[in-house]
């Protein structure tokens, strides 16, 4: 592994930011400050958190404590689009499902690198790492 973009994670959680932002924008006026901006800065944090994490590798535990953030920032995407589901500024219900759906996948797989991380960093050699 020679640099952050090269993890899923890292693509996905990217790829789900952008379309969760451009999502947002067409929420209704009084949500776009607000719920809007929450799910946008959420859903950034999620990659924010995989870029940190990533750059503090050579600290196992300062790596899997940013991971942990990033899959916190997942859930609470999730809880995010929850609220504007439910109170119906988020309308398109295919759309949600959707949202929904790949941030649950997300969630399980930073998850499971979490998991791979606790496990195998200590073995890699140290030109893995770097």
């Amino acid at each position: 592994m020679k640099s952050y973009r090269e993890l899923d994670v890292y693509k996905e959680s990217k790829q789900l930011a952008i379309e969760i932002h451009k999502m947002s924008l067409s929420l209704p006026k009084f949500e776009l400050y607000e719920e809007g901006s929450q799910i946008r800065r959420s859903s950034k944090a999620v990659t924010s958190a995989i870029v940190e994490g990533y750059g503090r590798k050579r600290y196992k535990q300062d790596f899997i404590r940013f991971l942990v953030y990033a899959q916190s920032e997942c859930d609470e995407t999730i809880v995010h689009l929850d609220f504007l589901h439910e109170t119906e500024s988020l309308k398109e219900t295919s759309l949600y499902s959707s949202f929904f759906e790949r941030y649950t996948v997300l969630s399980k797989k930073i998850n499971n690198f979490i998991q791979w991380v606790e496990d195998n960093w200590n073995n890699l050699p140290p030109t893995e790492i770097k």
